[in-house]
């Protein structure tokens, strides 16, 4: 895919009236801390025609001003806290075009290729970057990273939405609401009730081993694979699950029971093995009292169903669907209160503790990770010619992490992104399809 870079500058907000002061900061949360520290990628394609480079560049610089964290900088204030600088230095723009039409070039699942489509995610100062790639036919894609540490992909959604309505010139609703700095206060006296040590943190030697150990892995072995569930295979799979259960289990919990049970017979483990799945858990519903779904920040915290291998395998689908209930429900609000207290308090520094959270490892075996990104609204992006043709994240070869994603046809029907190994993926598509 050979694209050429036509220009590249910074995007700074634009504001109605007088400036705000580019001397503030703003620390981050005990649940940006604990997030992915790391750019996320997704690329959206438009059919023409579309709205010019500048029309979507005026939109940018005028959303900037309701969402001045992405235009700022991650840094360290004279305590040797993090925060983001909010000084307006503003995010990289570039524009790129393509001697192709998009159906040439344009994969259905990701691939390296497609990195080529966005920029790079690596050594980079701006929090957001932006690439729009032109076709010959007329077509635009629009390359977008975004620094996790500052937004989950709940508040990221927001602001994509909200980007598309200030390039049509209406006005950003809803306003993103910005108490990163005061919401989350520990309690007085705190109440710790849970094994925070070993589901958030651990320790940052075990963790050097961890990176070590994994880096021997070999990521050509592995293989991006896309599954497209259709709303009519979910609601048999559905069906099955809950059969006599008195509220019927949700087209989440059993497309990941599913896929977590086909990719444990594919992996071919032991089964006396234990796996598990990590599964990000939005807290905004779940806190008492709720969190606006406005909240511009991080507030996410995981799950972690495990089972023995051989019990997954052999038991029915409803044994995975209900292991992920319940364990998803535990994530509660005394469960977020009681993770506030512990990271607000001095255990963290003083034992050397690090997020759990970690994108670099290439094998996860036996285990899952799943971005969930089904309740997101990342199709109602609109700058003016309607919805995205077409939507995915960018190319992740990390065996075992799974995004989940609502297909384009908006029926209900889901497409899976499934990194396995070469070796298991024949196994894997024998058993993909199979409601047993």
């Amino acid at each position: 895919m050979k694209i050429t870079i036509e220009s590249s500058r910074v995007v700074k907000p634009t504001y109605n009236g007088s400036a705000p002061s580019t001397n503030q900061h703003v620390p981050l949360s005990v649940f940006d801390k604990v997030t992915y520290n790391t750019h996320i990628a997704v690329i959206y394609a438009f059919n023409p025609p579309t709205p010019s480079n500048i029309a979507i560049e005026k939109g940018l610089s005028k959303v900037l001003a309701e969402y001045r964290e992405w235009a700022g900088r991650l840094g360290e204030d004279a305590e040797g806290n993090l925060v983001i600088f909010l000084n307006d230095q503003g995010v990289r723009f570039v524009e790129a075009t393509i001697d192709s039409k998009l159906r040439n070039v344009l994969p259905s699942k990701p691939t390296k290729e497609i990195q080529s489509l966005h920029p790079s995610l690596y050594g980079v100062e701006e929090l957001v970057q932006v690439q729009l790639t032109r076709f010959t036919c007329g077509s635009m894609v629009v390359g977008f990273t975004a620094h996790h540490l500052v937004a989950d992909g709940h508040a990221t959604s927001n602001f994509l939405v909200a980007w598309g309505l200030a390039t049509r010139g209406l006005a950003i609703d809803p306003i993103p609401l910005h108490t990163r700095d005061t919401i989350f206060k520990p309690r007085n006296p705190p109440l710790i009730q849970y094994d925070h040590r070993n589901i958030e943190y651990m320790n940052n030697k075990y963790a050097k081993t961890m990176s070590i150990t994994d880096n021997e892995s070999n990521e050509e072995e592995i293989v991006i694979h896309k599954v497209h569930f259709t709303n009519e295979f979910i609601n048999k799979l559905r069906a099955k699950a809950s059969t006599g259960v008195p509220k019927p289990y949700s087209r989440f919990e059993t497309t990941l029971a599913h896929l977590w049970r086909v990719i444990t017979k594919a992996r071919g483990l032991h089964g006396h093995e234990t796996t598990q799945i990590r599964i990000s858990v939005n807290g905004r519903m779940r806190m008492d009292p709720k969190v606006p779904n406005e909240y511009f920040g991080n507030i996410v915290l995981w799950a972690f169903p495990r089972s023995k291998v051989r019990d997954l395998i052999n038991r029915p689908l409803r044994y995975a669907v209900e292991l992920i209930r319940a364990e998803v429900v535990k994530v509660n609000d005394s469960y977020f209160k009681s993770f506030i207290d512990f990271a607000n308090s001095d255990i963290v520094s003083k034992e050397g503790l690090v997020s759990t959270a970690n994108m670099n490892k290439i094998t996860l075996s036996p285990d899952l990770e799943v971005d969930s990104w089904l309740t997101f609204p990342f199709f109602d992006l609109d700058f003016g010619s309607g919805s995205p043709h077409y939507f995915m994240p960018t190319y992740f070869a990390t065996e075992g992490m799974l995004f989940l994603l609502p297909s384009y046809f908006g029926d209900g029907s889901i497409d899976a992104i499934v990194p396995v190994f070469k070796d298991n993926l024949d196994t894997f598509k024998m058993y993909c399809y199979s409601v047993d």
